[in-house]
């Protein structure tokens, strides 16, 4: 028996894939790749363009009612006006955090929804109650996957916040779950439908950019006074993880949106990753000046890991919030007949015969033209409606929630799906792996059961 299979009968996989991958023992971060490789039959892809029956009115409960919660509660009231959706329960443990959400519902809708919060287990009986359809998780990272499992074995949907996992082993209970559950377990990436990325997406499906060759993506948000405040994050669960782990822990917000540009679960796929992190300075030397206990920070201030698909292509996602700098999530695509760049939003587009020089981004003229031509008509129809929700990340949030909804008011197969929240999440452990192993290639883990090979077109494009 070859050693990696030993290991693997013996101490199971979740030995290997259950932790962040800097916290394993230098002796088992050899044998992983093996384990990663092994696990890729273990999906059946049953869950890819899966529509469950249409529910005329979706009734929600929500666990987590903190900074991120009592956002995406407000995007529920146009819904709720509308009799698409209803908040039938609501769980936090913090009182006060309860309160505003009945306070904010009680002249939205007539029933008034069930609370919970006594404990930190309390959740548990949310996704128990009859009346719940869809279970939205807006918790800490680490309560994500078991609260997901739990509503999906008590015949709820889930759509859980950003990242649905963060180690291997939770990505592949994830999908299991969900396809032996039937149910629809996805992550709400909110940057897929921002304005700029569906306007870059219907650009692509329409052949501005001929074919893709490469992307570049990112989370780079200087985060520090939120890291390190003692009361934005409860109990600073957020930083815990820097002083821990290694790696890009927020892959999604610039991977998701790029998933889609390249068909990725839809004719491609992720292949290989390799990840560098830098050296850490910003993070701690910001908690010395505050007088913050967390002066001792594992993960490095940049992460950088670039992915190969399966055709080809290549991608760079970029980790860092420790460093003082303007926001930025990159965004460039570059294709065969055109190329874009974000932050701020630039558009090139090829001509016929190559020049020598004179290369330049459009006019702003010109790029109004592409701009006002190519508007996703998600946008389009929805612009006056999400004007109303600004404070949902400019209105993102809104769109997101509102296609959720009429997706299961419909009985549609829903834009995001378990397998693009398994493959965007899984990014995170294999980047620790590589860090690891002193910034190896790892393979990528198949989620799809080889489903990835049938092209099929973007959810997110249909106009529903």
């Amino acid at each position: 028996m070859k050693r990696a299979n030993f290991l693997k009968s013996l101490l199971g996989v979740s030995a290997f894939l259950g932790s962040p991958f800097s916290s394993i023992a230098n002796g088992g971060v050899d044998e992983i790749e093996d384990l990663i490789s092994s696990m890729s039959g273990s999906s059946t892809g049953s869950m890819v363009g899966y529509a469950d029956s249409p529910i005329s009115k979706v009734k929600v409960g929500i666990i987590g009612l903190g900074n991120r919660g009592k956002t995406l509660l407000q995007m529920f009231d146009y819904l709720i006006e509308n009799g698409n959706a209803e908040i039938v329960a609501v769980c936090d443990i913090q009182e006060e955090n309860v309160d505003y959400a009945l306070n904010h519902l009680k002249d939205k809708q007539k029933k008034k929804p069930k609370t919970y919060g006594k404990d930190e287990n309390s959740w548990e009986d949310l996704v128990q109650q009859d009346n719940v359809d869809l279970v939205l998780v807006v918790t800490p990272w680490r309560w994500h996957t078991p609260m997901a499992l739990k509503a999906m074995e008590s015949g709820k949907h889930v759509a859980c916040e950003v990242p649905i996992s963060y180690t291997l082993e939770d990505c592949w209970k994830i999908v299991q779950t969900a396809e032996r559950t039937k149910r629809h377990c996805i992550m709400i990436e909110n940057c897929c439908y921002n304005a700029e990325e569906l306007w870059i997406m219907n650009m692509i499906q329409e052949g501005v950019f001929g074919e893709l060759t490469h992307a570049e993506c990112a989370y780079n948000h200087d985060l520090r006074a939120h890291l390190l405040s003692q009361d934005y994050y409860q109990d600073q669960w957020r930083v815990k993880h820097h002083a821990e782990r290694n790696g890009n822990f927020y892959t999604t917000h610039g991977i998701g949106p790029v998933g889609f540009y390249m068909g990725i679960g839809r004719g491609d796929t992720f292949s290989r990753i390799c990840s560098m992190s830098s050296q850490e300075a910003a993070l701690s030397s910001t908690a010395k000046r505050l007088g913050s206990k967390f002066t001792d920070i594992a993960c490095g201030d940049v992460n950088t890991s670039l992915i190969q698909t399966a055709k080809g292509k290549s991608i760079m996602i970029q980790f860092d919030v420790h460093t003082g700098r303007p926001y930025s999530r990159i965004n460039q695509v570059i294709g065969t007949k055109a190329v874009h760049e974000g932050y701020p939003s630039r558009l090139f587009i090829d001509s016929e015969e190559p020049v020598f020089w004179g290369h330049e981004w459009l006019n702003i003229d010109d790029y109004q033209t592409y701009r006002n031509k190519y508007e996703h008509p998600m946008v389009s129809k929805l612009k006056n409606i999400s004007e109303g929700f600004k404070q949902g990340h400019g209105g993102m949030d809104f769109v997101m929630i509102y296609r959720l909804i009429t997706c299961l008011n419909k009985g549609l197969p829903l834009d995001i799906d378990v397998y693009d929240s398994a493959m965007w999440s899984a990014i995170t452990p294999l980047s620790e792996l590589s860090v690891a192993k002193k910034s190896s290639s790892i393979e990528f883990p198949d989620f799809t059961g080889g489903k990835w090979k049938e092209e099929r077109p973007l959810e997110v494009m249909r106009d529903i």
